[in-house]
């Protein structure tokens, strides 16, 4: 989406925080806008993405998830959860950040389990753990050329890739017992926490934490909640 010469590239925004940050720029920079199927996981894909652009801003926001304790999980599912949090970031941080004009910005959306842990959650607490490591390694690289880059660490929302998890009984009570503010957040939370880190133009290798202050206590037993639930 583009206005006088400003342009976007959102990744993932079909759904969820990535269509909350697509309207919101869209708000910022104008409606037209063009769609394209990318797989982040899928290095020629996320080439092909950015071939011929020069945005100002790249946001990425693919994200999957899965549950298994760490002795038992499925190898497969574990580098699937990696390809899409982790491997796609860094092929939108690689391709979008040969593309990205100088003085631009970059964002990506990581996780409370970013810094949280959470039992049953390897793949998903692993994956963005890194994502923020990989981001401040980045803004580190692309600095030179004035381009920030920076994270967004949402917690619980209501979103099509937490909504069936959000279904576990007891879940969203203890969630909210566990934050200095019960009541979730919205991807457009989320959305305007991310055209603050796009226009911030000194803020760089940064983790913004958006959810409630949950940080601060305990992360949930998923995995216990969701055993009892369906055992």
């Amino acid at each position: 989406m583009a206005e006088r010469g400003r342009s976007a590239v959102v990744v993932g925004g079909a759904s969820g925080i990535g269509w909350a940050t697509a309207r919101a720029l869209a708000a910022e920079l104008g409606p037209a806008h063009r769609a394209c199927a990318v797989d982040v996981a899928d290095e020629a894909s996320v080439e092909a993405l950015f071939a011929g652009t020069a945005p100002d801003v790249v946001v990425t926001t693919a994200g999957v998830s899965t549950l298994g304790l760490v002795t038992d999980h499925d190898a497969a599912e574990f580098r699937r959860v990696v390809d899409v949090c982790l491997t796609g970031a860094f092929l939108v941080f690689k391709h979008g950040g040969r593309a990205v004009r100088d003085g631009g910005s970059m964002v990506a959306i990581a996780s409370l389990n970013a810094r949280q842990p959470g039992r049953g959650m390897a793949a998903y607490c692993a994956a963005k753990a890194g994502l923020v490591m990989l981001a401040q390694v980045a803004a580190l690289e692309l600095g030179g050329r004035g381009v920030r880059v920076n994270t967004v660490s949402p917690g619980f929302l209501v979103t099509p890739l937490t909504e069936p998890v959000l279904q576990i009984p007891g879940l969203a009570e203890e969630y909210a017992e566990n934050s200095a503010i019960a009541h979730r957040g919205t991807a457009e939370d989320v959305a305007r926490a991310v055209l603050h880190l796009a226009a911030a133009d000194w803020m760089t290798g940064e983790d913004l934490a958006i959810d409630g202050g949950a940080q601060l206590r305990r992360y949930p037993d998923v995995l216990g909640l969701a055993t009892r639930a369906f055992s």
